[in-house]
């Protein structure tokens, strides 16, 4: 069984993940707001009744945007932390809330999502991925520091949002205040460019294939630059860019009817709205 994933939308101004097999999806992060993520899904053939689950990595604004109405009008359940729930000041339907802990497997049908702690300035975030068949996927953004548990997920995934927030040049010699530098470069903000392909380099799996490049800064970014830098070594694994103004193509990694492990892009899926395939 084939697992779907595509960013409905990636960067400070929003921030959405889309990941699922045939039957049911779980979003990460609902930044957007509620009809715009509508909008984008329909635009990408994605049925918004295969979504069973929200899962939430930490409470800053273009993360949970647009969840409470998203979740009240689909009575979505929603996977989020204490802490984070605290920090966010959201009003949630208390029976459709459960809390998340570090390490914490959950069965979605026939989804695992895992969910471990990260580096990021905020209550008690968390990165995820999701698995069928043992196939996986991962979201990985938000984070200031590579650490072993992020080695450890990115090492087993067959596909994989990763952040590459910033171009560290771009960034020191930019407009932005001292204060503000200091956040994003100190170990609990973001990953650069430089961070992110160092992990890639050193422990990309054999089998990754597919790379979305993610949450790239607007002022301190360039998808051109990062996107060629990453591509240049990347061999079979596809390297694209999550766009800040839009949604992605619709990406599928799955295996083949002889059982070894294929991965595939379909660029049709992406203007398969009126099938309502997945």
């Amino acid at each position: 069984m084939a697992l779907y994933f595509t960013s409905i939308n990636s960067g400070s101004n929003g921030n959405c993940y889309y990941v699922g097999n045939d039957n049911e999806a779980v979003l990460v992060d609902v930044g957007l707001t509620c009809r715009e993520v509508e909008k984008r899904m329909t635009r990408l053939g994605l049925s918004i009744s295969k979504i069973k689950a929200i899962f939430i990595s930490h409470e800053h604004s273009d993360h949970i945007k647009g969840l409470t109405v998203f979740a009240k009008k689909y009575k979505l359940p929603v996977y989020i932390s204490t802490l984070t729930l605290k920090s966010s000041r959201l009003l949630l339907d208390e029976n459709n809330i459960f809390p998340l802990n570090h390490l914490q497997c959950i069965e979605i049908g026939n989804l695992k999502i895992s969910a471990f702690s990260k580096f990021h300035d905020a209550a008690d975030p968390y990165s995820f991925t999701v698995e069928c068949n043992n196939i996986r996927v991962g979201v990985f953004t938000d984070i200031g520091t590579v650490c072993d548990r992020l080695i450890t997920h990115f090492k087993n995934c067959h596909a994989a949002f990763l952040e590459a927030n910033y171009d560290t040049d771009m960034l020191q010699n930019g407009h932005y205040p001292y204060f503000l530098k200091r956040r994003i470069m100190g170990g609990h903000g973001h990953l650069s460019n430089a961070q992110a392909l160092e992990l890639f380099m050193n422990h990309k799996p054999a089998y990754m294939s597919h790379l979305l490049l993610s949450h790239l800064s607007k002022d301190n970014n360039n998808p051109e630059l990062v996107e060629k830098l990453f591509k240049n070594v990347a061999g079979s694994t596809l390297v694209k860019v999550a766009s800040r103004y839009e949604e992605t193509a619709l990406y599928y990694v799955g295996e083949s009817r002889n059982n070894t492990t294929t991965y595939s892009f379909d660029p049709y899926l992406y203007q398969s709205a009126q099938l309502d395939l997945f």
